[in-house]
């Protein structure tokens, strides 16, 4: 069969395609998928023949923009980039660029019931709602509250993973979203080999022993690698075994002067977990190998998660917070009530090892940055 050969116009390769591909309107590359226009590729016949350059006063052909090559000089392309693919064309959300999800779960019927995780989702909506300007009706809260009579408003495990997919639906460059969970977690035996530590991290919803629990895998691909560039999540994690709850691939270590590094958490089988360009960023109660408190050492009057009462806090104590003072606060404030409740441990607070800041708040992100430097808007 006759050839001859053409160029794609999106990735440059150079082709060998039938010549009756004239007849063709278009064809694909095999390397790009991209479009070869027949009539617009020239055809080397004769492979010593110098091929056409655009000469000042022409506008298109082959060789655009190049200067004339020897006759025979081969002409080697690129390495292809690989680039994460563009953003769906989907339409805005209905409910505005300020969405938040928030799920408080009691678990009132079950052995190991919590007191504060209710009043916590409650808490994080009036803040988000009258010092954030986030509309109330952009905001979906889902809580066993025994008041709660919208079944579609139950933490269920369907009613969750509804819940994140409604969150991220028709996200734009300029969108701020908020996930907030108090409850419970859990460690799970990582299946796919892809957990530095061997583990997946969960949350649990109302229904899991029957329905099972969300794992950070799912959680990841549903509310993280979804983020165009130029939106925002922020994640807050009342629970245990939060540190990498959204499987995001830096986690940032903080000792108690204030130093930090960040860790990189990716794992060759974990796959691109990260973004479509957009900031995701997760507050969450304690590491991986720690637990969460759902305590009234805070306050006598009721019973609140540690993460989402210090984070409260802060961001209304102190404006235009950084990520690393709003860290260094909410600690501060934890170990004040750890104090205050079980008197000043001396020979603990000299620690200065991983298991130190297990049950302190932790944070992670799809992108490093500075800490101290980079404020907090949401």
């Amino acid at each position: 069969m006759a050839t001859r050969r053409a160029r794609c116009t999106q990735c440059g390769r150079p082709l060998l395609v039938p010549m009756e591909t004239y007849s063709i309107p278009i064809i694909l590359c095999y390397a790009c998928q991209g479009r070869i226009h027949p009539s617009n590729n020239y055809a080397f016949v004769n492979n010593n023949a110098q091929p056409f350059v655009n000469y000042p006063g022409y506008g298109y052909g082959y060789g655009h923009g190049y200067a004339p090559r020897p006759r025979n000089q081969l002409y080697y392309p690129q390495p292809l980039q690989l680039r994460a693919p563009p953003p769906p064309l989907t339409p805005p959300s209905a409910y505005g660029n300020k969405r938040a999800v928030l799920v408080g779960i009691s678990y009132a019927d079950q052995i190991h019931s919590l007191k504060g995780s209710v009043s916590d989702a409650q808490s994080i909506k009036y803040f988000l709602v009258n010092k954030m300007g986030f509309p109330s009706d952009s905001i979906r809260l889902l809580t066993d509250d025994p008041e709660e009579k919208n079944p579609l408003r139950i933490p269920t495990k369907y009613n969750m993973r509804m819940a994140m997919r409604w969150l991220v639906e028709g996200c734009r460059s300029g969108d701020s979203l908020v996930f907030h969970f108090s409850g419970h977690g859990s460690k799970e035996v990582d299946t796919n080999m892809d957990e530095l530590d061997g583990y997946d991290e969960a949350i649990c919803p109302v229904d899991y022993e029957h329905e099972g629990k969300i794992l950070d895998d799912e959680i990841n691909a549903t509310i993280v690698r979804p983020l165009p560039r130029g939106a925002k999540l922020h994640a807050l994690v009342d629970t245990c075994f939060s540190g990498t709850i959204l499987d995001l691939p830096f986690m940032c270590r903080m000792n108690r002067k204030g130093y930090y590094g960040w860790e990189d958490h990716r794992h060759p089988r974990a796959g691109y977990k990260g973004t479509r360009g957009g900031l995701a960023v997760c507050i969450s109660a304690c590491d991986d190998d720690g637990n969460a408190a759902d305590t009234s050492a805070f306050s006598s009057e009721e019973s609140a998660g540690a993460l989402t009462f210090t984070f409260i806090q802060a961001m209304q104590d102190e404006p235009n917070l950084t990520y690393g003072h709003l860290l260094n606060s909410m600690r501060s404030t934890i170990r004040g009530a750890k104090e205050k409740t079980f008197g000043l441990n001396d020979q603990e607070l000299a620690m200065n090892t991983r298991q130190q800041y297990s049950n302190e708040p932790q944070l992670s992100c799809s992108e490093k940055f500075d800490i101290y430097s980079k404020p907090i808007v949401m």
